[in-house]
């Protein structure tokens, strides 16, 4: 019997093979990379990704999970490989005790809507709710409160997952903690995420937001640091963008949450900062309202087609002391001029001792930036992705050699050395896990590490 027929043969009721599924299972959000795989897989339970593994990994069979499917670089696909869409699994709740267990599929919009009404929220979320769960939680995690409470996979009490090596576990800070410190923030390396038990927080009624501009970058990265320091703000972040022909200005987006009629002193948190007080914006938002912000803008891309786009983005974690310098050289580079038309830069404070999982890499420093670089590639131009690529490995080059790290959901091809430079001292405890929970090397081969 054929592989693809013994597969069929064991997982007939949720093996998918058809040409459009493996289709869309060869591509994902960056629209760069392709790898078709064997079959997708959709199971229903830990079982059927247990039996899934169990098959696999003796047999070689590459492993990839497919949630949201936002991965830049093919890192969620398995060229020649099964694919395990989880997007079945995607079960929120109940909510209770200011905490919920989510399936791995679940989309992080629909965790808050079942939060919500509970008047709860995850402490920490992305500014794109349209990600998966296991997805985010592999990665880590950042968005505008991480300055508070860290990574978005900080929040998690507890895991329920199932190894490469088919074995299906449950895992705490307390229970297992080598298992659930190597798949948190582990890129998808040791187990498959089943669910996550999330830590949630009281929804305030109302949110302030405010928008501080920048003409100079040397104020903006000095009160950003301040910002982050003195915790004025619950939400935390900001963007370079364009001013004129060639120069950039800054903005502080900054929120403060309230109950009730009275506003927050506007006085009192704005004290002190450099910001150009006449360009002050600001606005009062219900919180369902602000957190989902984002979703007009994908709206609109959805409509214009701009969404199915090629997304050659680059995510650092750059020093405070390199910062500066990083940046300028960046914005100012012939090969980033596109993200004065068409791109998001976001650039924003983070605090080392606030992110807690141990695979996360950071730069070292009390203060880090996430320096973000957003842009969308027009179709049927391999030549100009290709070169927006090879633009993204330069920036990384010199973010390095000034002490920065990737975040490592980008579209950047990297080596094996790369990886050994990424994790430096963690390398081999992450390669001694690795070799522990996923013995065959079957998962998430889509990122290029090598163990």
């Amino acid at each position: 019997m054929t592989l693809a027929a013994d597969l069929a043969t064991r997982f007939e009721h949720a093996l998918d093979t058809r040409p459009e599924t493996l289709r869309e299972a060869a591509q994902d959000f960056g629209r760069i990379v392709s790898a078709p795989p064997l079959a997708v897989l959709r199971p229903r339970s830990a079982a059927e990704i247990q039996d899934l593994l169990e098959f696999a990994g003796p047999r070689g069979i590459p492993v990839s999970v497919r949630g949201g499917g936002h991965s830049m670089y093919g890192q969620g696909q398995a060229g020649g490989g099964i694919v395990l869409d989880l997007r079945v699994m995607n079960r929120v709740g109940p909510v209770a005790y200011g905490q919920v267990t989510v399936q791995a599929g679940a989309l992080w919009r629909e965790v808050l809507a079942a939060t919500l009404p509970h008047g709860r929220t995850p402490p920490v979320l992305t500014d794109y709710l349209g990600a998966g769960v296991g997805g985010v939680l592999s990665a880590g995690g950042l968005g505008g409160a991480a300055h508070r409470h860290g990574l978005v996979a900080d929040q998690v009490l507890e895991l329920e997952v199932v190894t490469g090596a088919g074995e299906h576990r449950v895992c705490s800070p307390d229970r297992d903690s080598g298992l659930f410190h190597a798949v948190l923030a582990g890129l998808g390396q040791c187990a498959v995420i089943v669910t996550a038990t999330l830590r949630l927080v009281p929804v305030p009624d109302r949110v302030r937001r405010y928008c501080l501009y920048y003409a100079g970058l040397t104020d903006y990265l000095a009160d950003q640091r301040r910002l982050a320091e003195e915790q004025r703000f619950t939400y935390l972040e900001g963007q370079a963008r364009p001013a004129g022909e060639h120069g950039w200005q800054y903005m502080i987006e900054a929120v403060a949450p309230y109950d009730g009629p009275c506003p927050p002193d506007d006085a009192g948190l704005l004290d002190g900062l450099g910001h150009d007080r006449a360009a002050l914006e600001t606005e009062d938002l219900g919180y369902g309202e602000f957190a989902h912000r984002v979703d007009t803008d994908e709206e609109v891309l959805r409509e214009t087609g701009a969404w199915l786009y090629p997304h050659p983005w680059l995510n650092l974690l750059l020093p405070h002391g390199s910062a500066e310098s990083v940046v300028r050289a960046v914005l100012a580079d012939p090969a980033f001029r596109d993200l004065r038309d068409t791109g998001l830069v976001l650039l924003y404070p983070l605090l080392s001792d606030r992110l807690r999982a141990p695979l996360f890499r950071r730069p070292s420093g009390e203060v880090l930036y996430l320096f973000a670089l957003l842009r969308t590639a027009p179709p049927g131009s391999p030549e100009t992705v290709a070169a927006m690529v090879a633009a993204n490995r330069a920036a990384y080059e010199l973010a390095r050699s000034l002490g920065a790290v990737a975040y490592p959901v980008n579209a950047l091809p990297m080596s094996d050395a790369d990886w050994r430079d990424h994790y430096g001292s963690r390398r081999p405890a992450f390669a001694a896990a690795k070799r522990r929970f996923d013995p065959h090397l079957v998962l998430a081969r889509g990122h290029g590490l090598r163990f």
